[in-house]
């Protein structure tokens, strides 16, 4: 059982470090260095040829990122019931994922919009000049606002990693299933606190 989590462990982290370097390379790299070609025609292209030979890789890290997360949280699915603090950390893992995959499958419809713009002029990959056709330009601006959410919607899945690693050191544990379980069994003796409150208002008001 060991192994299968590390090889669950190890899917889930390659796959999620490749999404983000991969994403902040492109910003950065991939498209900085298309805007520097000196002819204005040639850049989508260039920058077009970069991220279409990207995509694959990309898709298979987030494919590799997706079963470990879910093979992770079947392994580890009686600490989201039984530790405090898990279940929370757990669905805001989950909504930062759908986010990221939103955002990544969005960038890719528009990048595949601008892949057939062909040799448009342009200043950027992202940023349209004055000869640039309206619907490309459209595009490019919604692609340079995207090209930064990626990155930081999976550096913020790293930092929520980090923090679920920490919560499995064994005294987070501890504490963590000691104030669910203490919880539980305040909860009867609150609802009886109110319960004897309630009654004794009832009587009060009865006897006035």
């Amino acid at each position: 059982m060991s192994e299968r989590h590390t090889a669950l462990r190890s899917m889930h982290d390659l796959g999620l470090a490749a999404w983000f370097g991969g994403s902040l390379m492109g910003a950065f790299g991939v498209n900085g260095a298309a805007s520097r070609i000196s002819d204005s025609t040639q850049r989508l292209p260039v920058a077009s040829a970069g991220w279409a030979r990207w995509t694959p890789v990309n898709a298979a890290a987030i494919g590799a990122h997706l079963a470990g997360a879910v093979g992770e949280l079947a392994a580890e699915s009686p600490r989201v019931f039984s530790q405090a603090g898990v279940g929370k950390v757990s669905a805001l893992k989950t909504a930062l994922t759908v986010g990221a995959l939103a955002v990544t499958g969005y960038s890719r419809l528009l990048g595949m919009k601008l892949e057939k713009a062909g040799a448009s002029p342009v200043g950027g990959t992202t940023e349209p000049n004055h000869q640039t056709p309206a619907d490309v330009a459209s595009c490019q601006r919604q692609m340079k606002l995207l090209q930064w959410t990626i990155p930081a919607l999976t550096g913020a899945l790293i930092v929520v990693t980090s923090y679920m690693g920490e919560q499995q050191k064994p005294g987070q544990v501890f504490r963590g299933v000691f104030g669910r379980a203490g919880g539980m069994l305040s909860a009867p003796a609150t609802i009886g606190k109110l319960a004897t409150m309630g009654a004794g208002k009832r009587r009060m008001a009865m006897a006035g």
